[in-house]
């Protein structure tokens, strides 16, 4: 699990080639952190089929601002730098997260 910063995300998720899987969280963020375990176990079984990032929109809120981040927990797939699905709140359940792993991988 690759960890973003303002200054890492367009080079790892907007200029990367293939899909990246954005785990956009913040620090208050209840839902985020309740996330975060079942998140990383993903990242660790599907990690060789897709890359696994997260970011702290704490800590970049302009850029989570830039890519509609406007409520968390927000867990996106981009490829080829389009985010091209995304669970946000609510929809952004284990179970979700996984079946829409499933689909990009």
């Amino acid at each position: 699990m690759l960890e973003l910063t303002k200054d890492t995300f367009e080079q790892e998720v907007l200029k990367a080639s293939g899909k990246v899987f954005v785990d956009f969280y913040g620090d208050g963020c209840v839902p985020c952190q309740a996330l975060m375990p079942f998140v990383h176990e993903c990242a660790e079984k599907y990690g060789d089929k897709l890359k696994f990032t997260a970011l702290n929109t704490s800590k970049a809120r302009r850029l989570a601002i830039g890519q509609k981040i406007l409520g968390l927990p927000v867990m996106a797939i981009y490829e080829n730098g389009e985010k091209i699905e995304e669970l946000v709140k609510d929809d952004a359940t284990e179970q979700n997260i996984e079946a829409m792993i499933l689909r990009h991988i």
